[in-house]
């Protein structure tokens, strides 16, 4: 079952359009079955197959702080047409609510979908790792980085110059371990939303 994510940029009356930047960033990067483009404004919206592709895409918008996050789960017209912006069927509904929905919302990201209750539980995990990543300092994302890079806590403390209880730290501090915890939760309620 399909996801799609509506993603409105927050004042952006008030601060240069962000969205041809991420959508440059996104293009080829991340595996879609429509591919990110802009459809109003400071709206853009792709079409998703893989739940944890979702969790991982809104994570890094989260990160960014500038965007209210609207998912839609459930099914889609098919055949699919060559835009995203052509698109319909009841996850671009939902998408459409849950960004509406978003706005409103402390952590600036919301779900609809098939499943009201299991989009309802997306939401609630989805919402504690927003606070998560936007609460967490730049030295503990700059050691996860580097530990989800592939780096052992001792080669990151070496690269950062600091000890490795300092790493583990930093990491502690991040609530790298939760995320880690609740990624794939989110992406389990976001497929049980879909129905």
């Amino acid at each position: 079952m399909p996801f799609v994510l509506t993603v409105d940029q927050r004042a952006s009356r008030r601060s240069p359009d962000r969205v041809a930047d991420v959508l440059r960033r996104l293009e080829g990067t991340v595996p879609t079955l429509l591919g990110f483009e802009r459809t109003a404004g400071d709206e853009f919206q792709g079409v998703l197959a893989e739940p944890d592709v979702v969790v991982e895409v809104v994570l890094g918008l989260l990160r960014e702080g500038a965007w209210s996050i609207g998912v839609g789960a459930g099914p889609v017209q098919t055949p699919l047409p060559p835009s995203t912006r052509a698109g319909s069927g009841p996850a671009f509904l939902s998408a459409r609510r849950a960004v509406d929905a978003a706005k409103q919302r402390p952590a600036r990201v919301a779900v609809r979908g098939a499943a009201p209750a299991d989009a309802g539980d997306a939401q609630a995990v989805l919402s504690a790792l927003a606070v998560v990543v936007e609460r967490r300092s730049e030295q503990a994302w700059e050691a996860i980085g580097l530990v989800e890079a592939g780096r052992t806590q001792a080669e990151a403390a070496a690269e950062l110059g600091i000890s490795r209880q300092a790493v583990g730290q930093r990491l502690a501090a991040g609530l790298w371990e939760l995320e880690r915890d609740l990624r794939p939760t989110a992406a389990r309620l976001l497929e049980r939303a879909a129905g």
